[in-house]
């Protein structure tokens, strides 16, 4: 396991820092439990089966993990190969360290990034970068904050992978019980979606790849994308 850039990018907008404030240490022990068997399945009406499919048909040998959480979904995932070097790129130094514990059987680099901005990992250097359920958390909205898909795109090789997932608030089925959490969460700054719809997120896919599938499961997008060789 090594660190890279473990300062803070300056220049950073303080809602996207508040975003990522409440993901310390004591609540990453309950995000599992509240996320993935929680408000996916529950709120969001998407199983974690569609998530883990979704890494395990996506993932490279060479991965680069933007906005880690706790490493769920890398600890479930089948790696194409037995010594997988993974990138974890995160503002918040707690869920690097979190993560980087939990994957510590890897090959794991700690790199301190912001979406929003270019990643500090050389050009065409991954097979694969995922962006799960972090684009809800960023403020603004996909015609704006869209540009971490552009950012990702450009750290992946030509016929890589960008891949991911997000809760839309517009465009996709949301139960009264979904828009209940929904609305608190953005309340709270925990959650950014307000603004956030399905013909926006096809668009900023459209914008950077020749070659996407983008499907919902309840009010989440998946999508898998592929970059032009």
């Amino acid at each position: 396991m090594t660190d890279e850039n473990r300062q803070l990018p300056t220049g950073i907008d303080q809602a996207v820092l508040d975003g990522q404030a409440p993901y310390h240490r004591r609540a990453l022990t309950f995000y599992d439990l509240v996320v993935f068997r929680g408000s996916a399945p529950l709120f969001w009406r998407c199983s974690p089966r569609d998530f883990e499919k979704m890494y395990n048909t996506s993932i490279g040998a060479k991965h680069l993990e933007i906005g880690v959480g706790t490493g769920y979904l890398l600890a479930r995932t089948r790696f194409p190969v037995s010594n997988p070097k993974i990138t974890l790129a995160d503002l918040n130094p707690a869920t690097l360290d979190f993560t980087a514990e939990r994957l510590r059987f890897f090959e794991t680099t700690k790199v301190v990034a912001n979406a929003l901005e270019p990643l500090p990992v050389p050009d065409g250097s991954h097979d694969s970068a995922a962006l799960s359920f972090l684009l809800h958390c960023i403020p603004g909205s996909l015609r704006d904050k869209g540009v971490a898909i552009k950012h990702a795109a450009a750290a992946v090789r030509p016929g890589g992978t960008v891949f991911g997932s997000t809760v839309l608030s517009s465009g996709v089925p949301v139960t009264r019980a979904g828009r209940w959490l929904m609305d608190d969460l953005n309340a709270k700054g925990v959650f950014h979606n307000d603004q956030d719809t399905l013909a926006d997120l096809r668009a900023q896919l459209e914008q950077n790849f020749d070659d996407f599938d983008l499907v919902t499961r309840g009010s989440v997008a998946l999508f898998r994308a592929r970059k032009a060789t």
